[in-house]
């Protein structure tokens, strides 16, 4: 009869992959293929896998250069303009994101990481943190965290289509989850509409509408999740409150914890709206999500 063998003790500490991510250097993925770079090392020697397993980053570098410990978690809004890349670099040399920054944050600001990307012609809110495990919750779908957009668009589309969208579209064979629409205000052909969705695929709200015979001539984004661009400037970033990020996260992790189904709650930024709740406003709260925002100063395209 064979003895069965003790189970061997598993070791103490976290992926490698999530610590890094968590002490701000690059999302868990990034990290991931950081690692299969050769980017990554544990006392001088490569690491190869990114299920190495940590008690703490004292030995790690990358790219040469030593991980500090983590720093707790902020989370800053940053009002994009248009005809930037959401990006560290661009080979092609145009300007990105992190040109911006300089100038926009303190001298002290840890090295930050976007939450969800912005197109080059795409303006608005984006929001930027030193944690990855913050930003993987927030883009994961699964949490159901909502995105609002507002676009300009050229041609004719009536609030009935809009509403239908509510039930997910499929475009060349891509699912689009529920989207929540809504006709602003029209002038001649061109009409403004608000769209709030919880997946933020690639030029989701753009192929939309142009399914839908429109062609949008300028897109911003306003609001992710409790966090609303409000009235800041362009070019302009601001540190997120402490307990606002704090009450976020917590409901953050309560959703996860609840299968990601995503609260209702006003301001937790959890879940799509239902269709009774359209045009409800959430109190007013500096840098917080509001059911509708004012229309942007002025009208003149921006491609």
């Amino acid at each position: 009869m064979a003895l069965a063998m003790p189970d061997a003790p598993r070791p103490e500490g976290e992926r490698i992959a999530k610590l890094l991510a968590r002490a701000g250097v690059a999302s868990r993925r990034e990290v991931e293929r950081m690692i299969a770079e050769g980017r990554v090392a544990l006392d001088g020697q490569a690491l190869t896998t990114p299920a190495t397993i940590l008690p703490s980053l004292r030995g790690v570098t990358v790219d040469g250069k030593p991980v500090g410990k983590a720093e707790r978690t902020r989370l800053f809004r940053f009002h994009k303009p248009a005809g930037l890349l959401t990006a560290e670099r661009d080979p092609s040399g145009r300007p990105t994101i992190y040109t911006a920054l300089r100038n926009a944050l303190p001298p002290d600001t840890p090295r930050l990481i976007p939450v969800g990307r912005l197109d080059l012609n795409t303006e608005g809110l984006l929001l930027l943190t030193n944690d990855g495990e913050l930003k993987r919750a927030m883009e994961l779908p699964a949490n159901a965290v909502p995105r609002t957009y507002r676009a300009r668009a050229f041609g004719n589309v009536s609030q009935a289509q809009l509403e239908d969208l509510m039930d997910g579209i499929t475009i060349d064979g891509t699912r689009y989850g529920p989207i929540d629409a809504n006709l602003e205000r029209r002038t001649g052909r061109n009409q403004w509409i608000e769209m709030t969705l919880t997946e933020g695929k690639n030029r989701e709200v753009r192929r939309v509408l142009e399914h839908l015979g429109l062609k949008v001539s300028r897109l911003m984004r306003t609001a992710y999740g409790p966090f609303a661009l409000g009235d800041l400037a362009r070019g302009v970033a601001e540190e997120v409150k402490k307990h606002e990020l704090e009450r976020f996260a917590s409901s953050l992790k309560r959703s996860s914890a609840s299968g990601g189904s995503g609260s209702r709650e006003a301001g937790d930024g959890g879940g799509m709206p239902r269709k009774q709740d359209r045009g409800r406003q959430a109190p007013s709260t500096p840098g917080v999500a509001r059911r509708r925002s004012p229309s942007p100063r002025g009208g003149g395209s921006r491609k």
